[in-house]
């Protein structure tokens, strides 16, 4: 009999993660802080044609964009003459599941079914649950999804729990527990005792699968109108979504194309405190998993992540939860497109960044989730009363995460925020150091941390300095 106590399973967690996997990382690390990260891309995950096969066989991928001439027009309204740039969306709400997460589960079930699994395993509360459980029914495997769902008290988020139900619908098994370290334990068990594939959310096939979104927007715009976007904006949370598309647009020769990274305001909220925990509306998209897993991407469930954001991001932005439902009625309201929060979000922060750009500019909001139940307006702030937040109008920049939620009085006030990337690249540095407990580093680990900052040798040595590493 195996020891099952909490201890005894983190420690085996390497073994178990290798078995479900099937990838050995050790592969890829070199001396020091690094690994090759282009090399485990290239060698476990797949060619953009590859991907576009595998998906097209599911019915994912190819979906629709949208011009938003009327939430233009608002935003001109709004703008400086001459400011206010074309707003459009890639309608990822089409695919099977209905997000751009049926990418990266297309591409982890095959690569499942390929190696022989008779089934597949994945930790998540979002989006991503629903698209394993319906690529799975598709490609008849069995399905186990892990949620974080409750306090407590046994109280859900209506969106978690809606996912829940999208999940069973499609014949998986869905396991729910209690927020706090319990969820990585009982997700190494089950893969440990079932022997079902990890589809995680930061395998390289994964992260490949969401490289034929970039692509294809990339190619969309071209022929729509006639040149790639200026500015694509990505929803950021674990960093899968903009690291894919970001590699898709450069795959699609679109390399001056501006990748913003946006996500909802949440600071001051712990995203595995139990008080905390049903403080905030939606689920999606915020900087409890943003900012985290940019500044360090390994704290993920495979032991290098290959959702590293912070190689891509040239901006990164933040909304406020009010922001992003005033944005989700205006779509529906003035476009006739009723779209949950998750790409809402990006819609946020593109109206705003539309008004600081010319009107002969475009920016597009580079997916779209469905929407159903739990993902809807009025559950979400009737959550939020209940769970004692405050809901009014006014200027949305006074919101106090888990302590009131304010819509904009006026479209003029929805502002994104810039993050300071300089500082968040300087976190990068730090962590990479720090968590591999180094106190001299070589000019590999330099070139590894000018790759994983986006930025030159002289930032990443300044950096060290500061930190008094010895290089």
């Amino acid at each position: 009999m195996k020891d099952n106590t909490y201890q005894a399973v983190m420690s085996r967690k390497n073994e178990i993660m290798k078995k479900a996997i099937g990838i050995d990382y050790a592969t890829f690390e070199n001396d020091g802080i690094g690994f090759d990260y282009e090399k485990m891309m290239r060698e476990t995950g797949y060619t953009l044609e590859e991907m576009q096969k595998i998906q097209g066989e599911t019915g994912v991928g190819n979906t629709p964009i949208f011009e938003l001439k009327n939430l233009t027009a608002l935003a001109r309204k709004c703008s400086e003459k001459g400011k206010g740039a074309r707003i459009f969306i890639k309608d990822e709400g089409g695919n099977p599941s209905g997000s751009f997460k049926a990418r990266r589960a297309a591409n982890a079930v095959h690569h499942a079914k390929k190696l022989g699994y008779k089934g597949v395993i994945a930790a998540t509360s979002g989006n991503y649950g629903a698209a394993v459980a319906s690529q799975a029914a598709m490609q008849g495997l069995k399905c186990i999804i892990v949620q974080e769902t409750f306090d407590s008290k046994g109280l859900g988020q209506p969106e978690i729990v809606e996912k829940a139900r999208k999940c069973e619908a499609y014949g998986a098994e869905v396991v729910q527990l209690t927020v706090g370290p319990e969820l990585f334990y009982h997700f190494l068990l089950l893969l440990e005792e079932t022997g079902y594939f990890n589809a995680s959310l930061y395998t390289p096939f994964g992260i490949a699968g969401v490289e034929t979104l970039g692509y294809e927007l990339s190619m969309q715009m071209r022929e729509r109108v006639g040149k790639d976007p200026d500015v694509v904006v990505c929803t950021n949370a674990g960093g899968g979504n903009l690291t894919g598309t970001a590699r898709g647009l450069i795959k699609a020769g679109a390399t001056d194309t501006v990748v913003v990274g946006a996500s909802v305001d949440l600071s001051g909220l712990h995203m595995a405190s139990d008080g905390q925990f049903n403080k905030k509306s939606f689920t999606t998209g915020h900087t409890g998993f943003g900012l985290p897993f940019a500044t360090y991407p390994d704290r993920s469930d495979v032991p290098r992540s290959a959702a590293r954001p912070m190689r891509y991001m040239d901006r990164y932005v933040t909304v406020t939860q009010g922001e992003v439902f005033y944005m989700t009625e205006a779509l529906a309201q003035i476009e006739g497109l009723e779209r949950g929060p998750a790409g809402n979000t990006s819609l946020a922060a593109a109206f705003s960044i539309a008004r600081e750009m010319d009107e002969d500019q475009v920016i597009i909001v580079q997916e779209t989730e469905y929407t159903g139940a739990g993902k809807h307006i009025q559950p979400q702030l009737s959550f939020a009363r209940d769970n004692g937040i405050e809901i009014k109008f006014g200027n949305p920049k006074d919101q106090i995460p888990g302590v009131n939620i304010i819509l904009p009085k006026h479209p003029s006030m929805i502002k994104a925020i810039d993050l300071d990337m300089e500082k968040i690249r300087k976190s990068v540095v730090k962590n990479a150091v720090q968590n591999n407990n180094v106190t001299s580093v070589s000019k590999a680990d330099i070139a590894f941390l000018v790759d994983e900052t986006g930025m030159d040798e002289a930032f990443v040595t300044e950096t060290l300095k500061e930190l008094d590493i010895k290089f």
